[in-house]
């Protein structure tokens, strides 16, 4: 398992688009990919999960990837959501 905290930078805060682009990128790993977000973890290839999470901006979160390709996944998800925290 392979967990990074970064913290959000997405354009808009997080409506619509910047969580299709989230789900879209966690949906090309195999790994089982969550953010953590104070006591909600939620699957980031879950459109529906991911609106419910509600990000904002300069939010410390946390990415969890477990699988084959964990590393990868992980860092492909900060480099789009924002700076490491």
């Amino acid at each position: 398992m392979t967990t990074k905290k970064c913290k959000v930078q997405l354009p808009n805060y997080a409506e619509a688009r910047p969580v299709a682009e989230i789900v879209q990128t966690a949906s090309q790993y195999e790994s089982r990919i969550y953010l953590i977000s104070g006591n909600k973890k939620i699957n980031a290839k879950s459109i529906m999960g991911m609106m419910s999470l509600s990000l904002c901006n300069d939010e410390e979160i946390e990415i969890e990837a477990d699988g084959a390709d964990e590393n990868e996944a992980v860092e492909a998800l900060v480099k789009y959501m924002g700076s490491v925290a």
